[in-house]
């Protein structure tokens, strides 16, 4: 078992009435391991949003006012709509491109591509009348917190066992009375030295 299931474990033993839910960006590998700790699984709104920007670009590629609009629209109706992504879906997998360059081209594809596979993913009415959260945005600035400050620092190099007990201790230091909770136990015994 890995640290990081060892904690959603304690987690749910301290808090077994609440409702996990895992939110993320549209990597196959997310979805297998999260699907094994959550109840429910919101792709992340923030990542959506961008790939609808995309497509509002190839279809309103000389109109920055109509692309604008477009875009709230259907950013509007993905957030409150029922099934509003498949509909997106098929409106940006029909429409024709009053442009046809291969940047332009490929702008939907991507959109088309990230909603086909993900649109199962993106119940956010559901989630907002449930009140979960539908953005990772927390969590990405908790790993560039925890991580990326630290170790992506000029001229560093980690190997695996150093980073990960650097950043062992990091988020200990840096997770509310985890530092002290630490400390306690192993000065009763309860935990030993080798984190």
């Amino acid at each position: 078992m890995s640290k990081l299931d060892e904690e959603i474990a304690d987690l749910k033993r301290l808090y077994p009435n609440a409702t996990y839910i895992g939110v993320a960006d549209g990597a196959r590998e997310n979805w297998s391991y999260l699907k094994q700790h959550t109840s429910g699984q919101i792709l992340d709104f923030y990542h959506a949003s961008e790939y609808l920007a995309g497509a509002a670009e190839a279809l309103f590629p000389t109109s920055k006012a109509k692309r604008h609009q477009w875009l709230e629209d259907r950013l509007h109706s993905l957030k409150n709509k029922r099934g509003a992504a498949k509909k997106i879906l098929q409106e940006i997998e029909s429409a024709e491109l009053p442009k046809k360059t291969i940047a332009l081209t490929e702008k939907r594809y991507k959109a088309v591509s990230y909603f086909t596979n993900n649109h199962q993913l993106m119940n956010y009415h559901q989630a907002l009348k449930r009140h979960w959260p539908i953005g990772s945005g927390v969590t990405e600035a908790a790993c560039k917190t925890l991580v990326k400050q630290r170790l992506c620092g000029s001229g560093m190099r980690w190997k695996a066992t150093g980073a990960e007990v650097l950043l062992t201790t990091r988020a200990l230091i840096q997770s509310k009375g985890r530092w002290e909770q630490l400390w306690s136990e192993f000065m009763t015994g309860k935990v030993e030295a080798n984190l």
